[in-house]
């Protein structure tokens, strides 16, 4: 089943990852995120709250618990849907996006607790966190957000996604939280590169 899962987070990754603008800006996003990311241990940080989040409720089932958090997390909150979503949730209202996002997360939340446990559920709190944060703030992004800057984030989080596909598979141990904040850095980067008339 986890390699089944794999096989479709990772196609999914793919999906996205081809609908770049310029795939240049998401791969110096991607190089500095990583930097930033091993820099202050994203991935490490998101492991210990779900090693602690495991014993807190006693359930230690080989290490399943961090396991099912951390990937359901990733999972979850790197999706372009979640970006997307949440931005249009908070510009227009429209939640339409996130409501099949939530229909979605829903099932995978299901498959992945079957093979992961219980850790899968908490992953409902970083992504209320990290959606709601974007919906909220979304006014002040309104001006900067572009087609192009869009396509590019959605193309960094599938090729982010992908990896996790990599990693759930077991072909590879990408450190994929650590790649996180090249989600971050991109729009900063086309904003420098607009303004330098790059």
């Amino acid at each position: 089943m986890q390699d089944g899962l794999g096989l479709l987070v990772l196609a999914i990754g793919i999906q996205y990852g081809c609908k770049a603008d310029n795939l240049a800006i998401v791969a110096l996003s991607l190089a500095t995120g990583a930097i930033i990311g091993e820099w202050r241990q994203w991935e490490a940080r998101l492991e210990q709250w779900g090693l602690y989040l495991q014993n807190s409720f006693g359930n230690n089932n080989g290490g399943q618990f961090a396991k099912g958090f951390v990937t359901a997390t990733l999972l979850f909150c790197v999706g372009a849907m979640a970006v997307i979503g949440s931005l249009e949730d908070g510009l227009t209202g429209n939640y339409q996006i996130l409501l099949v996002k939530s229909i979605l997360d829903g099932i995978f939340s299901m498959l992945f607790a079957a093979s992961m446990g219980l850790g899968v559920l908490f992953s409902a709190f970083p992504v209320l966190i990290y959606q709601g944060t974007i919906s909220l703030g979304a006014g002040f992004l309104k001006p900067l957000m572009t087609d192009p800057m869009l396509n590019n984030i959605t193309s960094c989080g599938g090729i982010i996604i992908a990896g996790l596909g990599l990693n759930l598979i077991g072909l590879t141990r990408i450190r994929v939280a650590n790649l996180l904040p090249g989600l971050i850095i991109l729009p900063l980067i086309m904003i420098l590169f607009s303004f330098l008339s790059i």
